[in-house]
């Protein structure tokens, strides 16, 4: 009996010598890590998700998508009924045609006062001709009847000629301001034709675009998610349709302890332990720093300043960008998967 004591006794202090060397070496690597690397488990995968909204209102016509497949930028996702946007279209280029019709009226209008003002140019000239030979022939006959030489009856003749191309002068020449002032208003008439035919260009363009939006198109290369629309539904402008996870947009959202910030700064490398695939091999780096903690950007913050004060480690989310992946891995990343990210402070 005493020997098995003995022999126990001696047992006892090698396991604990072994485990407090064994403790001491995984403490030595456990402190060298942490020395030379930043930890945290509160990470996801993230990226840009675009939602789908419907620009105008209709019924769906046609839906050309599966949830959860891959689409690209530009593709049609859904048709919305356009019969009562071509109509549209339509009653917008009849006014336009309309309105050009109006311009062409009066472009013809302007040409013709144009020639009315140059006929009416001309008349004052001839006229003023004439009242010149009248006048002189009335001049002449005026100092020829004084001395006898003419009769009383030729000289009211002249008188007559004259006042006659006085009146033909002066008609002339109304004739010529009602010219020139028809001019005036036919180019503000035409002015006015231009306006009208520029704000029908506006709402055929308008009519177009309400038309175009009828095609609701992929905004992104990726894969459909959130689908919420049927065939035949009617929607609303403003309403959400479905999401694209943008292709390439993969990133990492880390939320370190604020105490965790002080070492970390852009571009240093981080390794990156993706729950869902811990085998393989993802690499990334530190890209920025949110400008604000998780919890200040929550739907209700903290105010400090009201109740009692309890000090709590906030979080500061920090994005990282992915720099190596398998191929195959990334293609399977979606946002929202648990990740453990290490970010190496010292070389």
């Amino acid at each position: 009996m005493t020997t098995e004591k003995k022999k126990k006794n001696k047992v006892i202090p090698i396991i604990l010598g072994v485990l407090i060397v064994i403790g001491a070496i995984f403490g030595t690597k456990e402190y060298i890590y942490y020395s030379k690397h930043v930890d945290t488990d509160d990470a996801q995968i993230d990226g840009d998700i675009s939602p789908v909204v419907a620009r105008v209102g209709g019924y769906v016509k046609e839906i050309k998508f599966e949830e959860n497949t891959a689409v690209k930028e530009g593709d049609i996702l859904v048709k919305l009924d356009d019969s009562d946007y071509k109509v549209k279209l339509e009653q917008a280029m009849a006014g336009q045609k309309g309105a050009s019709a109006g311009v062409g009226v009066s472009e013809s209008q302007i040409a013709a006062t144009a020639a009315n003002t140059s006929t009416a140019r001309a008349n004052i000239e001839e006229a003023r001709v004439k009242l010149s030979l009248a006048q002189k022939d009335y001049d002449r006959y005026a100092n020829l009847i004084k001395d006898g030489s003419i009769t009383q009856q030729q000289f009211d003749q002249a008188k007559a000629q004259k006042e006659s191309a006085q009146a033909a002068f002066t008609a002339a020449n109304d004739q010529y301001t009602a010219a020139v002032k028809q001019v005036g208003t036919t180019q503000s008439q035409l002015a006015v034709s231009n306006t009208g035919v520029s704000q029908h260009q506006s709402e055929v363009d308008f009519a177009k675009l309400q038309l175009s939006y009828t095609d609701i198109k992929a905004p992104a290369t990726g894969i459909v998610s959130k689908k919420n629309v049927q065939k035949g539904q009617l929607v609303q402008a403003g309403q959400s349709l479905f999401s694209v996870v943008n292709e390439n947009s993969i990133y990492v959202t880390a939320n370190f302890k604020e105490t965790q910030l002080e070492e970390i700064n852009p571009g240093l490398k981080v390794k990156v332990e993706v729950d869902a695939y811990p085998d393989a091999d993802v690499q990334g780096e530190v890209y920025n720093f949110a400008p604000i903690t998780g919890a200040k950007g929550s739907l209700l913050p903290p105010d400090n300043a009201t109740g009692n004060f309890v000090k709590v480690v906030q979080r500061v989310p920090v994005k990282i960008k992915i720099t190596k992946a398998p191929k195959e891995i990334m293609a399977k990343l979606r946002p929202g998967m648990s990740v453990k990210v290490s970010v190496s402070i010292k070389d």
